[in-house]
């Protein structure tokens, strides 16, 4: 069994609209599901993608009534973003300054273009070039130009006093390789390079080693969980039955409707989740008209008026 990359990474916003304004009307990304919290119907689940909702592309939100987050290590502390070439960051660069959001100087970390910027509520990302062909899947609902559009997830970096238990998950329960290492952007330790199926950023998971840190406490601004790609119910069968086998506590198959999901957390305290790349957003509306209304998967929607009534308005 091997992983196939990143799948998705859930983050935590207070401010829903806010955020539906920045990752759709400054970053470009297409909405692709409104729902809510299968697990808190009071706060909405929000997805953000490339224009067919791939696998990969998914960035969400949690929308909860929270404090800001408190950063530190036992988190994931960093998200890539993947643009096609030097010329996109400069791109990105001039649209995030102009929109107010914080950015660093155009830099080489881990022998790649990036660029760091933070949306309005701290939530912490890293635009890196990828080296690879245009956008696949650009979204023709945006002013950001084709070649220059988010082309999805990698890599993703997490945070760890010490690497050796979680070394152990990653290499002999998930598959993954250790392929390189790097010093810090912020001096503040190394990163580890592991390496799943795939190829490029988006077969990357950084972990940074940060011993001198404070622990983390979880708020708007901070990272909830990321996914990792399995093909389908067969494969998250295995991984269940490899979980339990090794006893890993871990959550057993759920079933999220879009996707069906397996939660388990390393030993350095960070919430994994491994989610099949299918049925996907498409089967419950068509392609065309994704996040326009509310959806609730079958087993929510005779709760519909009622979930409806405490939510607030996104526009």
């Amino acid at each position: 069994m091997q992983l196939e990359g990143l799948h998705h990474l859930t983050a935590i916003t207070a401010n829903a609209p806010g955020n539906k304004h920045f990752y759709t009307q400054t970053l470009g990304l297409r909405l692709v599901k409104k729902t809510v919290n299968q697990d808190d119907t009071s706060a909405y689940h929000l997805f953000y993608a490339d224009a067919r909702a791939t696998p990969g592309t998914d960035v969400t939100f949690f929308d909860w009534p929270v404090g800001q987050e408190k950063r530190g290590t036992h988190s994931i502390n960093l998200t890539g973003l993947r643009v096609s070439g030097e010329q996109s960051l400069e791109y990105w660069k001039s649209r995030l300054s102009g929109s107010g959001a914080t950015t660093s100087d155009i830099e080489n970390i881990d022998g790649r273009a990036s660029l760091h910027f933070e949306d309005p509520e701290g939530q912490r990302f890293r635009l890196v070039d990828d080296g690879g062909g245009a956008p696949q899947n650009p979204w023709a609902g945006t002013d950001v130009p084709a070649a220059h559009q988010i082309k999805g997830l990698g890599p993703v970096m997490i945070s760890i006093p010490d690497k050796y238990a979680t070394d152990i998950v990653l290499t002999r329960v998930m598959g993954m390789s250790e392929i390189r290492e790097y010093a810090s952007p912020d001096g503040q330790g190394v990163v580890h390079v592991y390496k799943m199926g795939g190829e490029g950023p988006a077969s990357e998971l950084h972990v940074a080693v940060q011993p001198g840190l404070p622990i983390a406490q979880q708020g708007a601004g901070g990272v909830h969980h990321v996914a990792f790609r399995t093909p389908d119910a067969k494969t998250i069968h295995e991984w269940a039955k490899r979980l339990s086998e090794l006893r890993i506590p871990n959550s057993g198959e759920v079933e999220r409707y879009y996707f069906r999901s397996l939660y388990f957390r390393e030993p350095g305290g960070n919430l994994f989740e491994i989610a099949t790349d299918g049925p996907g957003f498409a089967v419950d509306e068509p392609l065309e008209s994704l996040g326009e209304r509310l959806a609730l998967p079958p087993f929510l929607e005779p709760r519909r008026a009622e979930i409806e009534a405490n939510l607030k308005p996104l526009d």
